[in-house]
C-alpha cells in the first residue's frame, strides 16, 4: 500500500515540500536548501503532522550540513546541537521534531567517534565530508523509511483491533485533522488505519471534522479520502457531538503530537472536545500514533508546551477577514487526559491507558 501524495521529495542537494496551505486548490511546491528554509516551511505548516515535521526536520539538518561544507562553511562541536535547537524551535509540541533531530546529532556524533577527527579538521578534507554526508544522509532516509513502515503496522494493528471490538460489518468513524498521507512519511496514522479498514471493505461512511482554524480536515482529509474513493462526508466540528446523539458514529479515529508516560495526549485543538463527547456516548476513542510520538520525560498532559498560533488563522480566510476586531487565542493543540482514551495503537501493538 502506497501513500495516495506524498508531502515532501527529498534529494541530496534540497527538498522540495509541498505547500499544504494552498491545498487543495493549488499544488505549489517550496525548494529549501538549509534548515532555516526547512524551519520556515515548518513554522508556516507548508509541511504539518508531527511524523511529516520530525523526516523534514532530518533532512533539513542533512542540508543544513551540506550546505555550510559546501560553502566552505567550519563545523564545530556545537554545529550539530545548534542544528537542532534551532529546528525544535519550529513547531514545540510535536515531539517527533525533536526525536528525529536527536537521532541526526546522535549519527554525527558517532562518526566524529568512530573516525576519530575533530569536526573543525573537515575543511579541507573532501573524503571525510563525503564521508559524513553519506552517514547523515542515510540516517535521515532510514528515518523517512521507518515511518512508512510504522504506518502501515499502525494501519493493521488499528483495524484488526477495531474489527474486534466494534461489531458492525460495516463502520461510520470519525476523524479530526489530517493524519494521512501528508502528515507522515508513508499512508498515514489515524487516516492510514481508515485506509486499510476500506481496503478490507469495511467502511461505510468517513465523517471529517473540518478542523478550525486552519481547515486541515477540509482541505487535506478531505482531498485525500477523495483521492483514495473512500466514502466520506465533512462535518463542521460543533457538529460532532450531535452525530453521535444521532447513533451515526461507531468509533473515533484521531492522531497525536505527543504522549505522556501515563497517556495523556497532545493533539489537534478540538481533539479533547470529542474524547468528552465520545466517552459521554460510550463511543471508542481510539489514538493512533507512532513510539517516537511519546515522551519519556514527561508524566501528564499539564507539561506539555501547547503552541499558540497567528490571530490571521481565525480571524482570516485566504487573506480575507471574516472576523471583527477582537482579541483572539488561538492554542494550536489541546490535551486529551488518558482516561477519556480507550486504546492508543502503536506500531507496535496496543495500549491501554491507565494513568500509571
Amino acid at each position: 500500500m502506497k501513500p495516495s501524495v506524498i508531502p515532501f521529495k527529498p534529494s541530496r542537494k534540497k527538498i522540495d515540500i509541498l505547500d499544504q496551505t494552498r491545498l487543495p486548490g493549488k499544488t505549489h511546491w517550496v525548494e529549501c536548501k538549509t534548515a532555516r528554509d526547512v524551519s520556515r516551511s515548518i513554522t508556516k505548516m507548508h509541511v504539518r503532522g508531527a511524523p511529516a515535521i520530525g523526516v523534514t526536520a532530518a533532512y533539513g539538518f542533512y542540508l543544513e550540513i551540506y550546505s555550510l561544507l559546501k560553502n566552505g562553511k567550519k563545523i564545530t562541536k556545537s554545529t550539530g546541537k545548534d542544528t537542532k535547537q534551532f529546528l525544535d524551535s519550529s513547531r514545540p509540541t510535536a515531539v517527533n521534531l525533536s526525536w528525529a533531530t536527536s537521532r541526526m546529532v546522535h549519527e554525527m556524533e558517532t562518526f566524529f567517534s568512530e573516525n576519530s577527527i575533530m569536526p573543525e579538521n573537515l575543511t579541507d578534507n573532501k573524503k571525510i565530508q563525503n564521508q559524513l554526508l553519506t552517514q547523515i544522509w542515510k540516517a535521515a532516509e532510514e528515518i523517512h523509511l521507518d515511518d512508512a513502515a510504522r504506518c502501515l503496522a499502525m494501519g493493521s494493528n488499528t483495524a484488526d483491533l477495531i474489527m474486534k471490538n466494534v461489531p458492525k460489518e460495516k463502520l461510520n468513524i470519525l476523524t479530526h485533522c489530517n493524519t494521512g498521507s501528508l502528515a507522515t512519511g508513508g499512508i498515514g496514522t489515524a487516516l492510514g488505519a481508515i485506509r486499510v479498514l476500506h481496503e478490507r471493505n469495511r467502511i461505510n461512511r468517513v465523517y471529517a471534522d473540518e478542523t478550525r482554524p486552519f481547515n486541515q480536515g477540509a482541505r487535506l482529509t478531505a482531498y485525500e479520502l477523495i483521492k483514495e474513493k473512500i466514502p466520506a462526508t465533512l462535518v463542521v466540528d460543533s457538529m460532532a457531538a450531535y452525530l453521535m446523539q444521532k447513533g451515526m458514529i461507531d468509533a473515533v479515529i484521531v492522531g497525536s503530537d505527543r504522549i505522556t508516560r501515563r497517556g495523556d495526549v497532545a493533539n489537534k485543538i478540538g481533539t479533547y472536545m470529542l474524547s468528552v463527547a465520545a466517552k459521554a456516548h460510550s463511543i471508542p476513542f481510539y489514538v493512533v500514533a507512532p513510539l517516537s510520538t511519546y515522551d519519556d520525560s514527561i508524566e501528564t498532559g499539564k507539561e506539555i508546551p501547547i503552541e499558540k498560533r497567528d490571530e490571521k488563522e481565525v480571524t482570516h480566510i485566504g487573506g480575507k477577514q471574516i472576523a471583527a476586531e477582537i482579541p483572539v487565542l488561538n492554542y494550536s493543540f489541546d490535551v486529551t487526559p488518558y482516561e477519556n482514551i480507550t486504546s492508543i495503537v502503536t506500531e507496535k501493538g496496543i495500549f491501554e491507558p491507565s494513568g500509571s
